[in-house]
């Protein structure tokens, strides 16, 4: 798979770098459109440790990163490809700027894909972020494609809870803007926090994810990304 513009994820930059790029790429990011007839769809996830420190008793993120992507089908969200790779960390540990540290893998495994897919759902925050470019929308931006946040935390924002059934939203605002939306994808389970990554609307992000989460609190998406990160990492422990 090409990758459209691998430059907005420079990898080695200083934290004000980082921030002021963070703060023009919000200015890219497209908030409406939709995924008309989606066939595939990917999740991606990112591992790593938390080690301890050698003075303190803190934990800092190991330099050691596993990235995955799933391809999955739709409707049938049969898994039709995946790619994993084993990764050096170059940017730090840092909240809010997770995306500069962790979007250099998933390139790497997006590259090795053969399909392109149609959209990517995105265990984290698009716009739903205290700079409205959260790793959802910062990689939607590097691959040009429609991207959705679907995380299972809220990071900011206020919200009234959901009704207690499947598909039951409320908004998620930050003062008078709505971010996202807080969905029920089961009844009575805990909600999950959609936001807009790029190039769709709230209301298809939604959609997309409910499609995605047909048994499950998450979305299969997320759910097999997961996995295959998790046997990368395990792999590797083995081989230390």
């Amino acid at each position: 798979m090409n990758i459209a513009h691998p430059e907005l994820a420079p990898s080695r930059l200083e934290y004000r770098a980082a921030v002021a790029l963070q703060q023009r790429l919000r200015e890219l990011v497209v908030m409406s459109g939709s995924v008309r007839t989606p066939r595939w769809v990917a999740g991606v996830d990112v591992s790593y440790d938390f080690v301890p420190t050698r003075f303190s008793k803190n934990k800092k993120a190991s330099e050691s990163l596993y990235a995955a992507v799933v391809v999955l089908e739709l409707p049938s969200l049969r898994v039709v490809e995946t790619s994993a790779v084993a990764s050096r960390a170059e940017f730090p540990y840092v909240p809010g700027l997770l995306s500069f540290r962790e979007i250099p893998p998933l390139l790497e495994a997006f590259r090795k894909l053969r399909v392109t897919p149609d959209a990517v759902l995105v265990d984290g925050q698009g716009v739903a972020h205290p700079r409205r470019c959260g790793l959802a929308s910062h990689l939607g931006l590097v691959l040009d494609l429609p991207a959705v946040g679907c995380a299972k935390s809220r990071l900011i924002g206020e919200h009234r809870e959901p009704g207690l059934r499947r598909g039951s939203a409320s908004d998620l605002r930050d003062g008078g803007e709505i971010i996202g939306r807080v969905v029920r994808t089961r009844d009575g389970v805990a909600p999950l926090f959609v936001s807009v990554g790029h190039k769709i609307s709230l209301d298809a992000a939604v959609a997309l994810v409910l499609e995605c989460a047909p048994r499950f609190r998450l979305p299969e998406t997320t759910r097999q990304a997961h996995t295959w990160v998790n046997q990368l990492r395990n792999k590797g422990k083995s081989c230390a």
